[in-house]
């Protein structure tokens, strides 16, 4: 005998909600954006001059013996402590709507848009850092931005980080909570998560998602974790 059917879980599994996290140097743009965005802000000789004390965390976390995390620390803090919010935003404004039209990626921008239109919630999970990235959410009409957040007191950077940097395991942990936020706490409400990423510090984000793309293709937990 067949077991019956039970047409209200059928109806419930039909509209369970789908949202898409989207990386977003090298997956919605041709590349990284943080160096040409401190470029704008500095003018080259100042960033130039920033690099060359920073070289000693930079090399040492190309040698891998500091973290991400540290090295993009004291790079932020010597780029940005005790500038104004307001100029670093003026700066942003003119980045997003002049620098950033030519750099992004056909493919990727054409997977967010069509999320939009199927009214799929969209966030951007990203390390790229919060004085310029939440305008760029805000330009492309995304739902949220769980980015590196800078800390700010008195209308200025203060250098610091007020969040971990937003890359690999952390930005599982941020999009956990998002979604938490966004759909509760209980297991039969979270959507169908779809995630897009392009280098190994995506990876933990497309293991957790159950459709996930690895710059461009379609990509799977065994795959990502054999790579």
């Amino acid at each position: 005998m067949s077991e019956a059917v039970n047409p209200m879980a059928d109806e419930r599994a039909a509209v369970r909600p789908v949202m898409a996290a989207f990386d977003f140097d090298g997956t919605l743009t041709r590349s990284d954006t943080l160096l040409p965005f401190l470029r704008r802000l500095l003018g080259l000789p100042t960033l130039l001059w920033v690099l060359f004390i920073c070289s000693p965390w930079l090399v040492a976390y190309v040698l891998r013996l500091v973290s991400n995390h540290r090295a993009k620390a004291v790079l932020l803090h010597a780029a940005l402590a005790g500038r104004s919010v307001a100029d670093v935003e003026r700066c942003a404004q003119a980045f997003v709507l002049e620098y950033l039209p030519q750099q992004w990626r056909p493919w990727g921008l054409q997977q967010l848009v069509q999320h939009q239109q199927a009214g799929h919630r969209c966030v951007l999970v990203t390390a790229s850092t919060s004085p310029y990235m939440h305008l760029v959410g805000a330009s492309l009409g995304v739902d949220a931005v769980l980015c590196t957040e800078m800390e700010v007191v008195d209308g200025r950077y203060t250098g610091r980080l007020a969040t971990a940097n937003c890359h690999g395991e952390e930005k599982v942990a941020r999009l956990k909570a998002w979604l938490t936020q966004a759909y509760g706490a209980a297991p039969d409400h979270q959507p169908e998560v779809h995630a897009y990423g392009d280098t190994k510090g995506d990876w933990p984000m497309l293991r957790l998602a159950q459709q996930a793309w690895y710059r461009e293709k379609p990509g799977t937990t065994m795959k990502l974790s054999r790579e």
